[in-house]
């Protein structure tokens, strides 16, 4: 182990022992804790162990990182298309618990996301494992089944549940449909038909590529 470790771990130890401190003085009375005070201790601790948030995110989804990171980084891949299709599951299975993808029904087309970065709107479960927000601009879904889209100007709320496993950050849940931007959309339903030999599917999804472009 190589001292920036050692020196990580300890002051991670030194900050923990602190904040058990605080608990038990607070439960015998001697110190008013509050509830804030206690999950930003919490938080403390967390970062001392996620190490410098503005370094580069590891494939792996390194505990040393913010948790925030792998967050950002899984809603981005989402977002360009990775869970499109099952032969690019590969590429989130680093960053989440799951091993396998749904089949869905629908996509959901979004117009930007939005990942909280403030830990104060996080939900501190331990100094291990947290719950953090995630907002999309949604502009509507597309069902697969008829290849329509159906507008709906929204803004979703997701609220992520990551926990250390192992040694790294991982996304327990939730499970949701793909969050896809407009704009891979309309690539990759233009990709569909191009490739797309009946006639009538081709249409079809020709009739998807004008809807989603009407989108503004």
């Amino acid at each position: 182990m190589c001292r920036e470790q050692n020196r990580i771990i300890i002051s991670s130890l030194i900050i923990l022992r602190n904040v058990r401190a605080v608990l038990r003085s607070g439960l015998s009375g001697s110190v008013c804790v509050s509830r804030a005070c206690v999950s930003t201790l919490l938080v403390l601790v967390l970062l001392t162990v996620a190490g410098p948030s503005n370094a580069q995110l590891s494939p792996s989804g390194s505990m040393r990182k913010s948790p925030a990171d792998i967050v950002k980084r899984y809603v981005l891949l989402d977002q360009k298309g990775a869970r499109l299709e099952a032969s690019s599951f590969d590429t989130v299975m680093p960053y989440v618990e799951w091993k396998e993808e749904p089949a869905w029904g629908r996509i959901v087309v979004v117009q930007k996301t939005t990942v909280s970065e403030d830990y104060r709107q996080w939900e501190i479960v331990n100094n291990l494992e947290v719950i953090i927000p995630v907002t999309f601009q949604v502009r509507g879904s597309v069902y697969l089944e008829t290849a329509s889209f159906v507008p709906e100007d929204r803004i979703e709320e997701v609220r992520f549940h990551v926990k250390v496993v192992g040694s790294y950050w991982r996304i327990l849940s939730p499970v949701i449909p793909p969050h896809v931007g407009l704009r891979r959309m309309v690539s990759f339903a233009r990709d569909a038909a191009l490739h797309e030999s009946d006639d009538t599917q081709r249409t079809v999804l020709t009739d998807l590529i004008e809807s989603l472009r009407k989108v503004n």
